[in-house]
């Protein structure tokens, strides 16, 4: 029976997280704008991807366990290029990729780098989804923010605590994925709070 429930949180979390930042990109692609959409909580977001997946390669965990940051990771990566290109700033592109590609390096080059990284990452992590929290209660408008993109979020934080207590039950890792769980719900009750003001204005 455990095993079951391990592979559908396995498998579902795999689904969400390859179509996760879909309803985001499609938001974004149909307005040509970036309007609400926070670049330091998307770069926040990548970086804790980031550590999170090299912590999870370097400690040798079931691949199951973490192959969705791949695919968050390039999703992350699209999104950010489309709104650097409707904000004008195409360019920094290539700078935030030097930057990621440099990090991803120096995090395994000492173990207390990436035990220290980890437990930075879920700060990173909080700081992101507190970053788009605080863009949303300056414009008082959700604009482009996608509600979906941010609940199937809070999904895969959901599915990834169990799958975290039956496989490896690192308490690094569970501490990161209760903290993201309640900043996604949080984050979807002010999209869904600004939107709906905004239909009754």
């Amino acid at each position: 029976m455990a095993l079951t429930l391990l592979d559908v949180a396995h498998w579902s979390t795999w689904a969400v997280c390859a179509v996760m930042k879909v309803p985001q990109l499609a938001a974004v692609l149909a307005a040509g704008s970036a309007q609400g959409l926070s670049v330091s909580s998307l770069l926040l977001e990548l970086a804790g991807f980031l550590v999170f997946l090299r912590y999870q390669v370097y400690y040798g965990y079931p691949m199951q366990t973490y192959l969705e940051y791949p695919i968050l990771i390039a999703q992350d990566g699209l999104l950010l290029l489309c709104i650097l290109y409707f904000n004008g700033k195409t360019r920094r592109a290539l700078f935030f990729a030097v930057i990621f590609c440099g990090v991803w390096y120096m995090l395994t080059l000492h173990k207390w780098i990436i035990d220290l990284a980890m437990n930075l990452c879920t700060f990173i992590s909080a700081a992101s989804k507190l970053a788009q929290l605080q863009c949303l209660w300056q414009s008082k408008d959700s604009g482009q923010v996608s509600a979906l993109t941010w609940a199937m979020s809070a999904y895969t934080c959901a599915t990834r605590i169990f799958t975290t207590i039956v496989t490896t039950n690192d308490l690094a890792v569970l501490i990161r994925f209760i903290t993201m769980l309640i900043l996604n719900l949080w984050v979807t009750a002010t999209v869904l709070r600004y939107r709906k003001t905004k239909k009754t204005a």
